[in-house]
């Protein structure tokens, strides 16, 4: 059997023998390109974001060997008035670059053209080429005429993790297939997909020849990277999920012009356990980047802080070169954390955030772990400081506020209700498992300064927190009684928690007051 053509549609007939979301339209996108002046196009997205059920799509559509038009039927790109014209049409070859993960990375160009080379004869016996891949296309174009499809899937994966000798040859490879006099003549449509964007060479691309499009500049292809709230909402009642609790643990991420993108594989684990649990650590993990935020290392603790506060954070995206060897400032750690889907990039505003609750655990896993000092200690600690929160042990809550306030102060000038608010946040981060957290939300008569409104899979109780500064903290709760802040939570729960926190400058010292009640 084949390996990387003529091997048929099996790949994609187990994606639709799952839930599917139609994602279908990317074909009509790509059929457009075949044969024409924009025929090279990559496509990348984060982990987890489709990359690979996308490429497997592509192929079952165009291989070929494959009669897949039971598989297309009621999707989408049936409607497309080209549909027929390019179904199962072309000798296509489909690259996995992941495929060769176990040969030795000095060699891997090399051999892994061989491995390919070798299964192309197998359809194609004539050939007498055997170990450049690019020969051996060409000469099949020569005797047969044939012109290929490409997919490949991982293209960077010999750019993310190999050294620059091994990362050298491989984009020679790529340059002497796809921008060579005969590249033209040999193929009618290049498919490339892989986490990063094509590798740049001082400001431009590699590959100048491709039409690029990333989760930092999707253009029209937006929405293909991840699930719409509508494609959610129709999961959810299929298999009786709850829309906001998928939203808060997987919606946020902001692709082109869409607004509200969920992270479509945790969707999909979600789904098949009934949790809306962090499914990111089966796949990914934030160790593996931990180096990249030592670099430029104030301006990144600085900024990723700010974003644990629920901030938005200003990036300049163009400085970064599309691979993780030269990664030299905190712009192009935020880049790369796009890229790899830790951050959501918002191009209007030009800004990066923490997308939903998922990355927000991991970002406190790894701050935990990352030698940030009291903050790291702090942060590790939030659980431990909600659960004292709500036994209602003040002691505990007011004593670890007056600890962590001298890890806050190094960031956040610790001198108004303001920066208390934004350090008592960081304080609690692990609560955003368990709840909505509000600043300055519309409550009674006024604003509280904090609400933690729990979610409804949490048995914990609402948080309503007032912040005094040179106070007391029994005015702070006498402040939230008397304009009935807890008002704004009839109907969420019965079970609330009033907390007045007052700091007090000349001690340096914080007074805390809990108090239960029902509403």
């Amino acid at each position: 059997m084949s390996e990387f053509i003529d091997y048929g549609n099996y790949d994609f007939r187990s994606v639709r023998n799952s839930d599917f979301v139609d994602k279908s339209g990317l074909i009509e996108f790509t059929n457009r390109r075949i044969d024409s002046e924009k025929k090279f196009i990559c496509i990348s997205r984060p982990r987890r974001f489709g990359k690979s059920v996308a490429a497997k799509m592509l192929y079952a559509y165009y291989d070929r060997s494959s009669d897949s038009r039971e598989l297309f039927r009621g999707l989408e790109i049936e409607k497309a008035k080209d549909y027929e014209t390019h179904l199962n049409k072309y000798p296509t070859i489909y690259i996995d670059w992941n495929r060769f993960a176990d040969i030795k990375s000095d060699v891997v160009v090399k051999e892994a053209q061989k491995w390919i080379v070798s299964d192309l004869k197998k359809s194609y016996p004539m050939m007498e080429e055997k170990e450049s891949l690019n020969r051996a296309l060409s000469e099949i174009n020569d005797k047969t005429g044939d012109r290929f499809i490409m997919i490949i899937d991982e293209w960077d994966r010999l750019v993310r993790d190999v050294d620059i000798k091994v990362q050298t040859e491989y984009v020679d490879f790529l340059r002497s297939m796809f921008k060579s006099n005969a590249a033209n003549k040999i193929f009618l449509l290049v498919y490339m997909t892989g986490i990063l964007p094509i590798i740049k060479t001082e400001t431009q691309s590699a590959l100048n020849n491709f039409e690029e499009f990333s989760i930092i500049r999707p253009v029209w292809t937006a929405k293909y990277y991840g699930f719409t709230r509508g494609e959610v909402e129709v999961l959810c009642r299929e298999h009786n999920m709850d829309i906001e609790l998928m939203r808060h643990a997987y919606d946020g991420y902001v692709v082109g012009d869409e607004k509200s993108m969920f992270n479509p594989n945790s969707v999909m684990m979600a789904l098949e356990d009934g949790r809306y649990d962090s499914h990111w650590t089966r796949t990914a993990s934030f160790a593996t980047i931990e180096q990249y935020i030592k670099i430029d290392a104030d301006s990144v603790r600085e900024k990723i802080i700010s974003m644990l506060n629920g901030e938005s954070v200003l990036v300049e995206v163009t400085s970064f070169r599309n691979d993780m060897k030269n990664v030299e400032n905190s712009d192009d750690v935020l880049t790369l954390l796009v890229h790899l889907g830790y951050l959501s990039y918002d191009p209007e505003t030009q800004s990066v955030r923490i997308p939903d609750s998922e990355v927000a655990g991991e970002f406190r896993l790894a701050i935990g772990s990352a030698g940030w000092g009291e903050v790291s200690q702090a942060i590790k600690d939030s659980l431990t400081l909600l659960d004292k929160t709500i036994k209602g042990d003040a002691e505990y809550v007011s004593n670890a506020f007056d600890t962590y306030r001298f890890a806050a102060s190094s960031i956040l000038k610790y001198n108004n209700e303001n920066s208390m608010a934004c350090a008592i946040k960081l304080a609690y981060y692990a609560a955003i498992s368990f709840y909505k957290i509000y600043r300055e939300m519309p409550a009674g008569k006024g604003f509280a300064d904090m609400v933690f409104v729990p979610l409804k899979n949490s048995t914990r109780p609402a948080i309503v927190v007032e912040l005094k500064y040179d106070k007391t903290a029994k005015a702070a709760i006498d402040q939230i009684k008397e304009k009935n802040y807890p008002e704004s939570l009839k109907g969420v729960t019965n079970k609330i928690l009033l907390v007045g926190i007052n700091y007090d400058k000349a001690a340096g010292k914080h007074q805390v007051v809990i108090e239960a009640i029902n509403n």
